[in-house]
């Protein structure tokens, strides 16, 4: 089924990349419901949906597409669906932001479906695909910061150290000193087994405890939240979410298939510059993130994580189906996964860490070329410092074609850029965002 001979791969070394690949992306149950909690999400309500997601999104790779690529809510995506719920200031609650992300799925899956999704992809300029990349990073990893109380908020300055003689930034500090280490060792499941150790020395210290059972049925405590693809539609109209909806749709979209075109090539499964079953692998990460919205999680996308089950021989969806499985098995232990977010510390080092991998998109940007340079530094800068993600992809959709306009370069721009630059401009003047 899975073409093992034709990859040059057995079941074994199948299963010990799926066993690698979870082991370093199997953070996100545990600080994916962090993240969320501050919308107000129940955490075994997301728990529960991430894992969901996760399995189907990642069985559809394993099953259809063939590629030993995992899929799961992806981090930055769900840091910018609390941001928007937050700075709603109550207008806008978690079940309304979730028809959000349910219409996003559902035009992503039309759009996996059709050959508009590579117009889009060719008509955004790299430079802004690297600046979103960098942004979404200096976001993801500010958060972690403050989490872990390295950062503290300033009356006047707004951030400033944080106390690093307190008992939860320390333990902050050693989880991400012992976390660096093993990356830096090319350790297999770094940033897990960091988290770890992390709750290890947070027990010994009385920061973690644990009270009843470390396991149970897995349940939706508040059941399927978005169903009717009308009612949603409804939502967002209403609500006046278009630009969330193409926030959410642009950067799954890009950050779906850069990663699974570069870990493609890592395994050597790219035809000269075609991805073989594209549209099935890009149909996975739709479906799941439509499905995960259905149950209670932001959007999901491909993970640069499945590079480690790669590196240990992973070639085939039998990785990927074996991640599928353990996912499965981790939906029984909720109370233990509970328990360990409950302690920032144990998961800040994380955010740190993969903000730290992202912001290397910087160095492929043409940094001599200021019309290139000036919109992906615009959109770096304002995501962490305006709290959203689309704020920062607005604003560098605008000053890019008008950069190249001003230069004489206009012919240059895709008119698709022109058109999301009014789009962008219209929303920030007249539309909540």
């Amino acid at each position: 089924m899975f073409h093992l001979k034709e990859h040059h791969t057995t079941v074994k070394t199948e299963i010990l990349a799926g066993l690698t690949t979870f082991l370093t992306m199997a953070y996100i149950v545990i600080v994916n419901p962090i993240i969320l909690a501050d919308a107000g999400v129940p955490f075994e309500q997301v728990f529960l949906a991430t894992i969901v997601a996760a399995v189907i999104g990642t069985l559809w790779m394993a099953l259809f597409a063939n590629y030993p690529i995992a899929i799961a809510p992806g981090m930055g995506l769900n840091a910018y669906f609390t941001s928007i719920v937050i700075a709603s200031d109550g207008q806008l609650d978690y079940m309304t932001a979730f028809s959000a992300v349910f219409v996003a799925g559902l035009l992503f899956v039309l759009l996996s479906l059709t050959s508009f999704r590579e117009k889009l992809i060719q008509s955004i300029p790299e430079t802004l695909k690297l600046g979103i990349t960098a942004g979404i990073g200096l976001f993801i990893a500010f958060i972690g910061l403050r989490l872990s109380g390295l950062v503290a908020p300033h009356p006047g300055n707004l951030v400033q150290l944080g106390d690093l003689t307190s008992p939860p930034v320390l333990l902050a500090l050693f989880g991400l000193l012992v976390t660096i280490i093993l990356m830096t060792l090319n350790v297999y499941g770094s940033i897990f087994i960091g988290m770890i150790l992390t709750g290890i020395v947070a027990v010994f210290t009385k920061q973690l405890t644990f009270e009843g059972p470390l396991w149970q049925m897995p349940h939706l405590p508040e059941g399927i939240l978005v169903w009717n693809p009308i009612q949603a539609v409804g939502d967002v109209i209403s609500h006046g979410l278009y630009g969330v909806v193409f926030a959410f749709l642009i950067v799954t979209l890009f950050d779906t298939t850069g990663t699974m075109i570069g870990v493609a090539k890592q395994a050597g499964l790219m035809k000269g510059n075609t991805l073989p079953r594209a549209r099935h692998a890009l149909l996975a990460d739709s479906v799941a993130t439509a499905t995960g919205a259905m149950f209670g999680t932001s959007p999901t996308s491909a993970y640069i994580e499945s590079s480690s089950g790669v590196a240990v021989g992973g070639r085939t969806g039998l990785t990927t189906l074996t991640v599928a499985i353990l996912f499965i098995v981790a939906a029984f232990f909720a109370p233990f996964v509970s328990a360990l977010s409950g302690v920032s510390a144990i998961t800040a080092p994380a955010l740190i860490i993969v903000g730290s991998l992202m912001i290397g998109a910087v160095k492929n940007i043409d940094w001599d070329s200021f019309d290139e340079a000036f919109p992906a530094f615009l959109v770096i800068l304002t995501m962490p410092l305006t709290s959203s993600i689309a704020t920062g992809i607005a604003l560098g959709f605008i000053t890019y074609p008008l950069l190249k306009v001003v230069k004489g370069k206009g012919k240059q721009v895709p008119v698709l850029l022109y058109i999301f630059a009014v789009l962008f401009a219209y929303q920030l003047l007249f539309l909540p965002h």
